[in-house]
C-alpha cells in the first residue's frame, strides 16, 4: 500500500461573482489558500484494471465518488490498463466549502499519475481535473492562487500564512442551491489582486448563505466577537485569522457546546507537492 497522500482543505479568502455564462456557470474572482488539515488517500496498484474504493462514504455510491471518477478519468485519458484499490480517510466536512471532494479528486490524479507512470504533466492533469470540478485544478497545481473564470484561471500568489480558526456549522450547504438563489449578487465589479491585499475581501455568497442556513449565521455571529468572521466559498464553514496558533486555540477553547471547529495553518504550498517530491 502506498501513502498516505494528503488531500488538503482550502479556504476562499474572497469570492466575487461577476456574471454568469450562457451555460449557467458563474464567472468568479477568488483567492484560494490551503490549510494544513487534510483528508488522506492510500492506494494499492492493481494489474487487472479494476478501480475499487474500499472505504465507502454513506449516501454516496462508489461510482459517484470523485476519487473513483478521477481514477477512471485518468485511466481513460491515458489508456492505462492498471487499476487501484483506494482507501480514503475523510477529515474534511462535506458541504463545508473546504473543497474536500475536489481535493480528494486532485490527489487521486496526482498520486495515480505517479504510481501508474502515466506521465501527464501538471498542466495536463489540471485540464483533466477541470472535467471533474472547477476547484480541482488549484489542488492539482498546489499553489495558493488568484482564481478567475469559473475558478480555473489561476495566478499563483504569496499571501500571509496566518493561523485560522475554522468553525463547522451543523449543516451542509449545497453549492447549487446558493448559486441558483435569486437574491445572489451576480454583477460585482472585478478587482485586482492588489485590491484584495488592501482589504477588499468580501464574499458575495455571505448574505444568502447566512439567511438560508441559521447555523451558519450563528457561527458567524459568535466568531465575529473574536475577529473578522468570513464564509469560505459557498459555506457552510466560517473562519477568522489569528496571528499565532496559541491565539486561535484560546478562542477555540471558548467554543460553545453547540459549535464545533478546528485550528489550522494557512499554506501557500500544498502538502501534496511535498508528498509527490518524496515519490
Amino acid at each position: 500500500m502506498d501513502g498516505p497522500w494528503p488531500a488538503p482543505a482550502k479556504l476562499n479568502l474572497t469570492l466575487r461573482i461577476l456574471g454568469r455564462r450562457p451555460d449557467g456557470y458563474h464567472l468568479l474572482q477568488t483567492l484560494f489558500q490551503f490549510l494544513d488539515r487534510s483528508d488522506e488517500l492510500r492506494l494499492t496498484v492493481r494489474g487487472d484494471g479494476l478501480i475499487r474504493l474500499l472505504t465507502p462514504i454513506p449516501g454516496i455510491p462508489a461510482e459517484s465518488n470523485l476519487v473513483v471518477r478521477a481514477a477512471r478519468c485518468l485511466q481513460t485519458a491515458t489508456s492505462c490498463r492498471l487499476g487501484a484499490d483506494l482507501w480514503l480517510l475523510k477529515r474534511l466536512p462535506q458541504g463545508g466549502g473546504l473543497g474536500g471532494g475536489s481535493s480528494d479528486a486532485a490527489t487521486t490524479l496526482v498520486a495515480l499519475n505517479h504510481l501508474w507512470g502515466t506521465g501527464l504533466s501538471e498542466e495536463q492533469l489540471a485540464v483533466l481535473g477541470l472535467r471533474l470540478g472547477a476547484d480541482v485544478p488549484v489542488f492539482v497545481r498546489g499553489q495558493a492562487a488568484w482564481g478567475e473564470g469559473v475558478g480555473e484561471r489561476l495566478t499563483p500568489v504569496a499571501v500571509p500564512e496566518p493561523w485560522y480558526l475554522v468553525l463547522v456549522p451543523a449543516c451542509r450547504v449545497p453549492t447549487a442551491a446558493v448559486f441558483g438563489h435569486p437574491k445572489l449578487t451576480r454583477n460585482s465589479p472585478s478587482i485586482r489582486i492588489a485590491d484584495f491585499l488592501s482589504g477588499d475581501d468580501r464574499n458575495d455568497c455571505h448574505e444568502v448563505v447566512r439567511n438560508l442556513y441559521p447555523p451558519v449565521g450563528r457561527a458567524l455571529d459568535w466568531l465575529q466577537g473574536f475577529g473578522k468572521a468570513r464564509l469560505t466559498g459557498t459555506g457552510a464553514c466560517v473562519f477568522a485569522a489569528f496571528g499565532s496558533r496559541a491565539e486561535a486555540e484560546a478562542v477555540l477553547a471558548e467554543l460553545p457546546a453547540d459549535l464545533s471547529g478546528f485550528v489550522a495553518r494557512g499554506l501557500n504550498r500544498s502538502p501534496l507537492l511535498d508528498r509527490l517530491a518524496v515519490g
